[in-house]
């Protein structure tokens, strides 16, 4: 099942999207749909429930006609993590942007995964949002990630698309810039929908593809499977769970295997199309930041 978020005449509601069409749940019921954490909080925590009680309510659902422009953010999250050098592409590319040789080799092989904390959930973005590039960073780049979306026991809910935009030059220079590589303003985007798990299916076997245009002229397009992913998505929970303390609709980025090639940098103005088997695509346009 597909849920998202979308614009309404009268506001906001929670959807399901549907053989290219969305069917409003918040209408059938303002309480039990009024977003995915009552939906969530309805069902006791089980998704098969909310599943379950979607799908009776899609009886009853106004159908309204599929347009990506009345997409939100699908989920507020509490919190996004974000694990590093989960593919040998992420490995290579870091590893040449680095001064400090042999770090992420070591990262890639090691038996503890590269975890951080990506965005509390006031920074992130979603569909038709813009993303946004440090006003100090020369080389920028969109990192398309399969996200996990779970709850406060790291129990998966769903799947969603996420971009964790990175300063490729600020890491670079220094590992212990990371956090200001990657935490910023505007600095990730997630949507357009969250599909749970049985429609998944594997989330190890799933394309991603990632366009990127500039003056409506595509300038770089990539591909790649979740496939390639040296580390599972149960392994990477796992060590986000450990004596840890999390909350319901915390989100993980699995990592990415797409790098625009070492001469390209975002722009203000280009627009980042991320697509995911199964999920959907996730459109962003970019803007620099200028700074205090």
């Amino acid at each position: 099942m597909k849920f998202c978020r979308f614009q309404t005449p009268s506001g906001i509601s929670l959807g399901i999207l549907e053989n290219g069409s969305l069917y409003d749940l918040t209408v059938v019921d303002s309480t039990t749909f009024k977003d995915l954490n009552s939906l969530y909080d309805k069902a006791d925590g089980n998704v098969s429930k909310m599943v379950d009680i979607s799908s009776d309510a899609i009886k009853k659902a106004k159908k309204i006609p599929f347009s990506y422009d009345l997409l939100k953010i699908p989920v507020k999250p509490t919190e996004i993590w974000a694990a590093g050098v989960t593919y040998l592409r992420s490995r290579q590319a870091r590893e040449s942007e680095t001064k400090t040789k042999g770090l992420y080799d070591y990262v890639y092989d090691a038996i503890r995964p590269e975890l951080f904390l990506k965005d509390s959930g006031a920074r992130c973005r979603g569909p038709s949002e813009e993303v946004a590039v440090r006003s100090d960073s020369k080389w920028s780049v969109p990192e398309p990630e399969l996200t996990v979306v779970c709850d406060g026991e790291l129990n998966i809910v769903g799947y969603t698309a996420g971009n964790d935009v990175s300063s490729r030059d600020i890491e670079g220079e220094n590992p212990l810039y990371l956090p200001q590589a990657k935490v910023y303003r505007w600095s990730s985007s997630i949507g357009p929908v969250i599909v749970t798990s049985d429609e998944i299916g594997d989330p190890h076997n799933l394309e991603i593809k990632m366009r990127i245009s500039r003056d409506e002229k595509k300038v770089f397009e990539g591909s790649t499977n979740t496939s390639q992913m040296k580390r599972s998505v149960p392994e990477l929970l796992g060590f986000l769970k450990q004596d840890n303390l999390l909350n319901t609709f915390t989100l993980l980025m699995t990592g990415t295997s797409i790098v625009p090639p070492d001469d390209f940098t975002l722009q203000t103005g280009d627009e980042v199309e991320i697509e995911l088997e199964k999920i959907g695509t996730l459109v962003n346009t970019v803007r620099k930041l200028t700074g205090l």
